[in-house]
């Protein structure tokens, strides 16, 4: 997203034949190894390998394609968009009537529990707003605002391209072929003509690293990416790059660190809750599940989402039991993401733990093939982000 939200992705594969993005030739072109992913045949890596497409997005800059992500246009039906943003606000708990024109936010979809439907990005676009969700849900988000907004909206799903341009060699990159790019700060929006096409790039990612998403007419996808890559700096990355970037950046990843059954306070995403819809606010509530978020917002939770750096150097993955002993005891939690840190040259994770246990510097155990592994909680991100927030970086 997301955050940079999300964007976020889904389940590894969905039955039926896969799908191609626009920059399915070029993969090919490039030596991509592919994999089925939400219902799509996608890149996982190139020649070099994840570690080293994971630390060249830290040292210069990776283009990853992310066109499986879902891009829905939200249009007023009565021309005023203010009139979308209010319709928005009845389904994600987020300051959409407050949203600027040219910015993003980052949001979820929540259900009648509080439970997280879907995360995703909402940028406002003037005449209307853009949504940017997860690959696995587009289709099912598509239905869900259709069937609570369609009397005021009129909800698109684009077919277009998406292109992430990550890393601190980014905004070079992409100056060179857009000049506007950089008088952007972080969640800015604009139309950039980028090769004679005009493309809405906003300033944001998955990595944590300063960077842009670029989305594409299909038709002019791989033209665009290949003038990207012509910058020796850019290198083509995959989803298994991705993945290790956004884990160091403590991003959640929709099925696995959120899904229906996890609440945004659980989730440690209270933050993207603002004050004007919690308790008290001028738009208090009115989102599915309001009366259970906002009472956790209030009074806390029983469990929340935290990171973990085990150790050693053997990694802990999704799915570990969590315990509060190195022996007997039932588990107190789990770990919902995990694997090797290449930037911290050690393992990292994240996962859910009673409230009671989740201040930093807490000790637990995973378990790992019947062994129990010490892990401390820790702050989160787990390395610096580096987001161009103002004028200067």
């Amino acid at each position: 997203m997301s955050g940079e939200a999300s964007s976020t992705s889904g389940p590894a594969a969905a039955a039926g034949p896969l799908k191609r993005t626009p920059l399915h030739g070029l993969h090919g072109m490039l030596g991509a190894r592919m994999v089925p992913f939400a219902g799509y045949e996608m890149p996982v890596q190139f020649a070099p390998g994840v570690l080293k497409e994971h630390i060249h997005t830290r040292a210069a800059a990776s283009l990853f394609d992310v066109s499986h992500m879902g891009q829905i246009a939200v249009w007023p039906r009565s021309g005023r968009v203010a009139d979308a943003a209010v319709a928005l606000e009845r389904i994600v708990p987020a300051d959409v009537l407050g949203l600027g024109e040219g910015r993003q936010r980052y949001g979820f979809i929540t259900n009648d529990q509080g439970g997280i439907l879907d995360d995703l990005m909402v940028a406002h676009r003037g005449d209307h707003f853009l949504l940017v969700v997860n690959a696995a849900r587009k289709e099912e988000d598509l239905r869900h605002l259709t069937s609570l907004l369609d009397h005021d909206c009129r909800i698109e799903l684009l077919e277009r391209a998406l292109i992430a341009l990550q890393g601190p060699a980014a905004e070079a990159a992409l100056v060179r072929l857009a000049p506007g790019a950089i008088a952007m700060r972080f969640m800015d929006v604009r139309t950039l003509d980028i090769m004679g096409s005009p493309c809405t790039v906003v300033r944001a990612g998955y990595t944590g690293e300063d960077g842009f998403e670029i989305s594409t007419p299909a038709d002019v996808a791989r033209e665009v990416a290949e003038g990207l890559l012509e910058d020796n700096n850019v290198q083509p990355a995959g989803l298994g790059a991705r993945d290790s970037l956004r884990l160091e950046a403590g991003l959640c990843l929709y099925g696995a660190d959120i899904d229906a059954t996890t609440t945004p306070i659980e989730a440690n995403l209270a933050w993207a809750i603002p004050s004007v819809r919690r308790t008290g606010g001028a738009r208090a509530g009115g989102f599915p599940g309001s009366h259970v978020v906002l009472a956790q917002a209030t009074c806390g939770t029983t469990r929340l989402r935290v990171g973990l750096k085990p150790e050693g150097r053997a990694p802990v993955r999704a799915g570990a039991p969590i315990f509060a002993e190195e022996a007997g005891g039932a588990p107190v939690g789990t770990v919902t993401s995990g694997g090797f840190g290449p930037s911290l040259d050690a393992p990292v994770a994240m996962g859910y733990v009673p409230s009671s246990m989740s201040a930093a510097g807490t000790r637990v155990f995973a378990e790992v093939r019947g062994k129990r592994l010490a892990a401390t909680v820790a702050a989160l991100p787990f390395i610096p982000t580096h987001y161009k927030r103002g004028a200067g970086r």
